[in-house]
């Protein structure tokens, strides 16, 4: 069970949920699914006049120029409007096995690749778990992971704490916790780089956690989106088993978002998880985009790891200009910004309501981020600092900084 009540931003009547045009009754896994954060987050901003977002995990830049016109080159080649191989066409994903050996020291990794790293991860819950089998997470979490799991039926989810200090994964909880469940939980996952945190996981504790998961004999599936967004002269590191299940995205690292562009990376000695996957796989879109494919294809081929890093570095920037606007949070209560694009901070206790707090800044001050709830935190908000360009985000920043010293001082002024 997650820590704290969801607050939606609007009641809805059950009965108007549960019943279709038809009057037949809904699924109850979507009935108990969370209504994604982010429809919630654009709803509200379409209340706006000229609302500046530091919500939604987004980057502000495109792909590489060079292929972005290499993909011009190709939009009318007949393969590209036809289906391809369900894993992924051969060329993508003999260049990701090839990134993953020399970049993320996968050495006995096969890839699927998917349409974006969520799908990916859909596709590892259905292959993995069955209605009513017990999950590992950590709090803050993944919102939409936490939701694959609702709406594939498995609602047994223990939601375990992370450090107050640093937010990393407590491993001694998950020791004990997988030791005494029975049955013993199917799958833990990590987010590393984490979302929502902005915290990463030392190489050290996820090694810890790995041993823990294989001695247990449970899956282990992490979540490496941020993979290069790393600062202060952190590395990002993975880890490589039979029990381990890495995923990947090309949506942030570069700039990607719309195309739709991730992959699995699973252990090769696995005999007949392919086949497994593929069922969903073909179920679900079949095979990501042929275009979408390319460009990434593309990316890594005129791009790289290089590029990517050269526009995080510009993210350090935003990262401070984004904590100075914290500031009246004190800063004690703001943690993250070590990896990936966001920060994680504490409202004042008697403004615990962070989805009222998140309504108020954006309706009173024309700043949106994001209610903690919907992660599993209460009473926080997570703010991104990667989809703005350093002037606007200090216009956005700007916003924020009025907006809390008004809470903090003052309270919610309409």
């Amino acid at each position: 069970m997650s820590f704290g009540q969801k607050i939606p931003f609007c009641a809805l009547d059950r009965s108007e949920l549960e019943m279709g045009s038809f009057g037949m009754m809904l699924s109850r896994r979507t009935l108990g699914t969370d209504v994604p954060v982010m429809t919630q987050i654009r709803k509200l901003m379409a209340e706006l006049t000229n609302p500046m977002s530091l919500a939604q995990g987004v980057v502000h830049w495109q792909p590489p120029e060079k292929a972005l016109d290499k993909v011009k080159d190709i939009v009318w080649d007949p393969l590209v409007s036809s289906y391809g191989p369900d894993e992924g066409i051969p060329e993508l994903r003999l260049a990701l096995q090839n990134k993953l050996l020399h970049e993320n020291n996968l050495s006995n990794s096969a890839v699927m690749v998917t349409a974006g790293a969520n799908q990916a991860f859909v596709n590892l819950v259905l292959t993995l778990c069955d209605p009513g089998d017990s999950v590992v997470m950590f709090q803050p979490y993944y919102f939409n992971a936490y939701m694959a799991f609702q709406m594939t039926g498995v609602t047994n989810i223990l939601v375990g704490p992370g450090s107050p200090d640093t937010l990393y994964p407590d491993a001694d909880w998950l020791e004990r916790t997988l030791s005494e469940s029975k049955p013993t939980p199917k799958v833990v996952t990590v987010v590393n780089p984490g979302n929502p945190s902005g915290t990463y996981v030392p190489e050290p504790l996820l090694n810890r956690i790995s041993q823990i998961c294989k001695d247990a004999g449970c899956w282990l599936i992490v979540d490496n989106t941020y993979e290069y967004f790393m600062y202060d002269g952190l590395k990002h590191c993975c880890v490589e088993g039979d029990h381990i299940v890495n995923v990947f995205s090309f949506s942030k690292t570069y700039g990607m978002m719309g195309w739709r562009l991730g992959y699995i990376a699973y252990s090769e000695r696995l005999d007949g998880f392919a086949a497994e996957l593929l069922k969903i796989q073909d179920n679900i879109p079949i095979c990501a985009s042929i275009i979408s494919q390319r460009l990434g294809l593309y990316a890594l081929e005129e791009g790289g790891a290089g590029w990517v890093t050269e526009r995080v570095k510009g993210l350090v920037k935003n990262r401070e200009i984004v904590k100075e606007a914290l500031e009246p949070l004190g800063m004690e209560n703001v943690k993250g910004g070590e990896g990936a694009i966001y920060l994680w901070a504490k409202l004042p206790e008697e403004h615990r309501d962070d989805f009222k707090v998140v309504r108020w800044l954006a309706h009173r001050h024309g700043v949106v981020v994001i209610p903690g709830s919907a992660s599993g935190g209460p009473g926080y908000v997570r703010v991104s600092f990667g989809g703005l360009k350093e002037e606007a985000m200090r216009a956005a920043a700007e916003r924020l900084r009025k907006g809390l010293e008004e809470l903090v001082h003052l309270g919610m002024v309409e």
